[in-house]
């Protein structure tokens, strides 16, 4: 149960950061019924893509984790967030979307 706490707590973090780095855009949490599936979408103008949130870098990865991250990054953009790698993902997405800081 601790674990789960920390990770919902990281997750609410990166949804936070997702809203003020994208002003307007639609960041959510996702609840899928397919296994697998990312915790967070953004959706912003005409671009979207999705964060896997885990507490640490050495966290495990839930079946079908990285089979859906890599699909879905190839549509668009989809990536592993945890803090060890927090600011490179930033990075990416504003360079998927197209943003320049």
């Amino acid at each position: 149960m601790r674990k789960c706490k920390k990770e919902d707590k990281y997750q609410a973090h990166v949804m936070e950061r997702l809203e003020k780095t994208f002003p307007g855009a639609i960041v959510t949490k996702l609840q899928p019924y397919i296994q697998g599936i990312p915790d967070v979408a953004i959706f912003y103008e005409d671009k979207w893509g999705v964060l896997e949130c885990k507490r640490e870098q050495k966290a495990e990865h839930r079946p079908n984790q990285d089979y859906y991250v890599d699909k879905m990054n190839k549509m668009s953009f989809a990536s592993f967030v945890y803090p060890e790698n927090e600011e490179e993902v930033f990075d990416a997405i504003q360079s998927a979307f197209r943003i320049e800081r």
